[in-house]
């Protein structure tokens, strides 16, 4: 999608501001400024005792998260190495989506830890998320599910990944289109049963764009998250990146004792190794 169109989902949300190039505040090398009081998730995230980069490639590469001050390459996308069926599509996203050790020492699996092959979500009239089989646009997408589990007065902290890769850049970019859209349309959104979001609000930035220099269109989406489970409200945060045909996106739910700014560090390290290792992947190579 084009500038136009990120400035205007912009001005229809109330000029907001991109939430996690904000609050996650990062170093030029790529780790979370300050980092975190010990024994809290932003801790295990900036402590660079996972392996960072081992989720899909197994090359480990600094994690140069959204907000750092130093641009971090934009390849042009060498399109022979674009994905022509669903089977080379979920070959390259299984290269991109990252694993648990990629998000910290703390960082478990969940049950289930992958989305079912063919489902897509959907965001109904009623504002409640359903599954349905995949869109005409969409090759493969896969979701991954961990967590950390509560200890020490801390809630279980629930983070999850996702990758998508379509035809196009064109449909990529509608994607990120339409998840703008829905948050304008649904505020509030229920998940499950006994599961919501609340008091959503969103920002895009197209490459260029205030603190944009990572990402072809960069989405992020704030609220609080409830559960019947875990209780709450608790901060929730969510973003999206595009390059080329391809999307990453990481979500954080907290929860009791967890700081806003622990969980925008996980999103912050989580999206930016998939957008790094979706370049690897997918850009023409230097000279």
């Amino acid at each position: 999608m084009g500038q136009s169109r990120g400035k205007a989902v912009l001005r229809a949300c109330g000029c907001a501001v991109a939430g996690l190039v904000l609050v996650a505040g990062c170093a030029a090398d790529g780790t979370p400024k300050g980092g975190a009081a010990s024994g809290t998730p932003g801790a295990s995230a900036a402590s660079g005792t996972g392996t960072p980069g081992t989720g899909g490639t197994g090359a480990s590469t600094p994690a140069a998260p959204p907000g750092s001050a130093v641009p971090i390459p934009m390849p042009p996308v060498d399109e022979s190495k674009q994905p022509k069926t669903a089977a080379e599509a979920r070959d390259l996203l299984a290269r991109i989506i990252v694993a648990e050790q990629d998000l910290g020492p703390e960082v478990v699996r969940s049950t289930p830890f992958e989305s079912r092959p063919g489902r897509w979500p959907v965001l109904d009239a009623g504002c409640v998320w359903q599954t349905e089989g995949l869109p005409a646009d969409v090759l493969a997408t896969s979701t991954r599910y961990f967590h950390i589990p509560a200890k020490d007065g801390r809630g279980r902290v629930r983070i999850n990944a996702t990758v998508t890769v379509h035809h196009s850049r064109e449909e990529s970019g509608w994607e990120t289109a339409r998840a703008m859209e829905e948050v304008l349309r649904c505020p509030d959104q229920k998940l499950r049963e006994g599961e919501e979001l609340k008091t959503l609000w969103g920002g895009v930035f197209y490459l260029g764009e205030q603190l944009n220099a990572w990402t072809e269109d960069a989405f992020t989406e704030t609220g609080k998250y409830v559960s019947a489970q875990d209780g709450g409200p608790y901060d929730y945060t969510w973003s999206q990146a595009q390059y080329g045909p391809v999307t990453v996106a990481i979500a954080a739910k907290g929860a009791q004792g967890v700081a806003n700014e622990d969980l925008s560090s996980f999103v912050a390290m989580g999206t930016s190794m998939m957008m790094i290792q979706a370049k690897q992947e997918l850009g023409k190579a230097a000279g």
